[in-house]
């Protein structure tokens, strides 16, 4: 039976002007994505069911990972939605999981569109080319039937948990420089240092304050056996492939001095170095202190960094570069000033997000006030009492009730660890219950299976410090 023309009518309005029930306070524009899937699929369902859209994405070492929607047929009046949830969803499968290639299976129009939109000349030529540094080989999109998409293929590893030893551990931001000392699982010495990474143009600055911090952790150790890291970025075998902290550095001395920078620092030290993602190192922070896997986990800093342990207690191989991925879906949506892309994670859970927040709460800074020191502001403000500056982080956490059904489409987790700056004080208490109170109300499935986690007040700031300590093995 074909379905009737009001069954169009529906799908096709359904999802314009689409509002979640908790508005947050200060952007009512949002537009979860979470929300906007789940509709569709009621849409599609009572529109007669839909057609199958399958992506596999190609990563290293012969990773393949796999999604798969449906999505109604191109003559169908809500195929303009079809369009660009797709393209949502490549953006997020591309971020989280990674791919050198993105084989796409399903309505030809569908495949096409996403083709073009993710090529050297399309709209997200930037992802294009950060796919490309990242595998270093041209990125693609390739349509194929059904019957040649790849097949999944994992590649877990373990990450982490050496306990034993005198260990460095370090954790780059944007703002500070993150170090812990470590004598078998016990720190004996943390600190954070003020840095200015991101506008440096100079290599000599970040090797130098890199070398000078790892030197003040061994001060406290009577000997160094192996050093952990993490930052920002996408880091394969210790090379940096990507990583906002190096932004300024020209592309060539990128290549000559920053890329292997820190295989040249495990020379000079000569012990076990491994550097990875910061993100990596939030979730295994989560799983060595909880003892749990199937671990998410979510840092909320100078941008958002994610970390994925699955249920076995490895990494999967992925990327897991949430900053990049999309979770509103307005076509108001604020615009991340890297990317050029509108409604990605960086600018909802971030100290970004609390600056661009901020002025719908009245609140004001001084242009030349680093984004550090206005969190630390409005975060004075809700200490304070300050109930508009509380809006600022009710926002942020309505952003979070409604994204973490959005995540649980793409990963398979039942803990999700949140930690950072912006998740420091009543603000992130804040932040934290009214998250709670929306997963509860909007999701209260995902609510029941998923808890969230927060660490005590100090290890949300160096904690991923203490964590990347246990990063490499010792020998035999």
């Amino acid at each position: 039976m074909q379905p009737s023309r009001r069954s169009d009518f529906v799908f096709k309005e359904s999802l314009q002007g689409l509002t979640p029930s908790v508005v947050p306070p200060l952007d009512p524009g949002f537009v979860p994505t979470a929300l906007v899937l789940d509709r569709y699929r009621q849409e599609v369902e009572r529109c007669g069911g839909g057609e199958p859209l399958a992506f596999a994405l190609e990563g290293e070492s012969g990773l393949v990972s796999r999604f798969e929607i449906s999505v109604v047929s191109p003559e169908r009046p809500g195929f303009a939605v079809s369009l660009r949830l797709a393209e949502r969803v490549l953006k997020f499968l591309l971020w989280s999981r990674g791919g050198a290639r993105a084989y796409v299976a399903g309505p030809s129009s569908i495949c096409a569109h996403l083709r073009d939109v993710y090529s050297p000349a399309g709209e997200r030529r930037f992802d294009v080319e950060l796919m490309g540094k990242v595998y270093e080989r041209p990125f693609e999109v390739r349509p194929v039937s059904l019957e040649d998409l790849p097949d999944e293929r994992g590649m877990p590893m373990r990450l982490g948990g050496h306990l034993d030893g005198c260990r460095i551990g370090f954790d780059l931001g944007a703002s500070d420089y993150k170090l812990a000392a470590v004598i078998d699982g016990e720190p004996v010495f943390t600190e954070e240092i003020p840095w200015d990474p991101k506008d440096q143009a100079d290599p000599a600055y970040h090797r130098d304050r890199i070398q000078a911090g790892l030197e003040l952790a061994a001060s406290h150790l009577p000997r160094v056996d192996a050093i952990g890291g993490s930052s920002a970025g996408i880091y394969i075998g210790n090379r940096v492939l990507v990583a906002s902290l190096f932004r300024s550095v020209p592309e060539d001395l990128f290549a000559d001095e920053v890329k292997m920078m820190f295989l040249d620092l495990q020379k000079h030290w000569g012990v076990p170095l491994q550097v990875v993602n910061d993100g990596d190192v939030t979730a295994l922070a989560g799983t060595l202190a909880l003892g749990k896997q199937g671990m998410l986990g979510i840092a909320m800093g100078s941008s958002e960094a994610a970390g994925f342990l699955n249920k076995e207690g490895h990494l999967t191989g992925w990327l897991n570069e949430l900053a990049f991925g999309p979770v509103d879906f307005s076509p108001a949506a604020a615009t991340d000033e890297w990317s050029g892309d509108a409604g990605v994670g960086s600018m909802y859970f971030s100290q970004q997000a609390v600056n661009r927040l901020a002025p719908s709460a009245g609140l004001s800074f001084p242009p030349e006030m680093p984004l550090p020191e206005r969190l630390a502001f409005v975060r004075e403000r809700v200490d304070g009492g300050d109930e508009r500056a509380a809006q600022i982080f009710a926002t942020i956490g309505v952003y979070l009730g409604y994204t973490i059904p959005w995540y649980a489409e793409f990963y398979d987790f039942d803990d999700l660890l949140i930690l950072g700056r912006v998740t420091s004080g009543r603000g992130g208490e804040v932040l934290l219950s009214t998250a709670r109170e929306v997963l509860e109300k909007e999701f209260p499935e995902v609510a029941e299976r998923t808890t969230l986690h927060v660490p005590d007040e100090r290890s949300r700031r160096v904690g991923q410090a203490v964590a990347a300590a246990s990063l490499p093995q010792l020998p035999a």
